[in-house]
C-alpha cells in the first residue's frame, strides 16, 4: 500500500517518516487537489498501521507534478482524471525514480473522479 499526499498537506507522510502512530494537524494546508487537503485524517492510525503492515510507503508530490501527470494522462490515455487521481501517477513516478518500485512491477493506480469537477481551479494551470 502506498499513500500519496500533496506536499502542501502531507500529515500522513510526515507521521509515517517519523514513525509515529498518529498525525499532527497540518497547518495552512494548500493544494490544487482538494480531496487531498485533509489536515487531520480521521482514520490516521489505521492508515499508518496498514502502510507499515504492508511494508508500504507514504510519499508527497507537488502540485506541479500533479498537473503534469493530469496532462499526461489526458494526452496518452484519453482520460481527464481529477487531481487526486493524477497524484497517484505522480507518486508512482517519484517512487520509480527513487528505485522503490521497479518498472516491471504491476501497479494499480486509483482515480476517484473527473477533472471536470475541478475545471474552474484548473483553468489557470492548464
Amino acid at each position: 500500500m502506498i499513500a500519496v499526499q500533496a506536499e502542501g498537506c502531507a500529515p500522513l507522510v510526515k507521521a509515517f517518516r517519523e514513525k509515529k502512530d498518529r498525525v499532527e494537524e497540518w497547518k495552512n494546508a494548500a493544494t490544487i487537489a482538494s480531496g487531498l487537503r485533509v489536515p487531520k485524517p480521521f482514520a490516521d492510525s489505521i492508515v499508518l498501521k496498514a502502510l507499515r503492515e504492508s511494508k508500504g510507503e507514504a510519499i508527497a508530490v507537488s502540485d506541479q507534478e500533479i498537473v503534469s501527470c493530469l496532462k499526461e494522462l489526458a494526452a496518452t490515455e484519453g482520460i481527464f482524471v481529477c487531481p487526486e487521481g493524477a497524484s497517484s501517477l505522480a507518486g508512482l513516478k517519484k517512487l520509480m525514480t527513487e528505485k522503490k518500485i521497479d518498472k516491471n512491477e504491476k501497479v494499480v493506480l486509483f482515480n476517484t473522479g473527473s477533472a471536470l469537477k475541478h475545471i474552474e481551479s484548473l483553468k489557470k494551470l492548464l
